[in-house]
């Protein structure tokens, strides 16, 4: 009996370790750049409502570096990322570059909650048509696009973006 409970103290301390390792080695999630029909093209409209008040137009930022991220608050790639951009759009802020998120088939008690809870540094638009989703071609958040200075689609990344991927991003499409 005594022998039996050692054994099976050693397997779960053994599963537990082997765990850990993985948890501690493994590398974090990134987006894939892929391949859009968009790029090169001029990007479709952006136009409405931003969570909290306000209202957003694309072409208000003609100009500028946009990135557009789709997210919903029960995506947990979403939640992932979500510090990511908002340390990218503070450290961007003052570099001709603007980041706007686009709420993805989501309540918006639930994508307030989730811009408070994370405490977005950048404006969402509401997209409750999914009509902005659509003529992105976006079918699951996370999903990035950026767009140059001239309003074309420059890059597209699928997944949870890290800044450094962002920052990156945005300085080929600036070059």
């Amino acid at each position: 009996m005594k022998r039996s409970i050692t054994v099976a103290a050693l397997a779960a301390l053994l599963v537990v370790a082997a765990l850990s390792v993985l948890l501690v080695t493994r590398q974090p999630l990134e987006a894939t750049p892929v391949a859009s029909a968009l790029l090169g093209k001029e990007a479709p409209s952006i136009a409405g409502a931003e969570l909290g008040g306000g209202h957003f137009s694309l072409a208000a930022h003609r100009g500028d570096i946009v990135v557009v991220n789709f997210w919903s608050s029960w995506c947990e790639p979403c939640k992932a990322e979500a510090p990511n951009l908002s340390s990218f759009a503070w450290t961007q802020r003052k570099h001709h570059v603007v980041l706007v998120g686009v709420v993805f088939n989501d309540s918006l008690a639930s994508a307030l909650a989730f811009a408070r809870y994370y405490g977005s540094l950048y404006p969402s638009v509401v997209d409750p048509q999914g009509s902005i989703a659509f003529h992105y071609g976006v079918t699951s958040p996370p999903s990035t696009f950026i767009i140059n200075a001239q309003g074309r689609v420059a890059a597209t990344l699928i997944g949870p973006v890290s800044q450094q991927q962002l920052d990156a991003a945005v300085a080929r499409v600036a070059a």
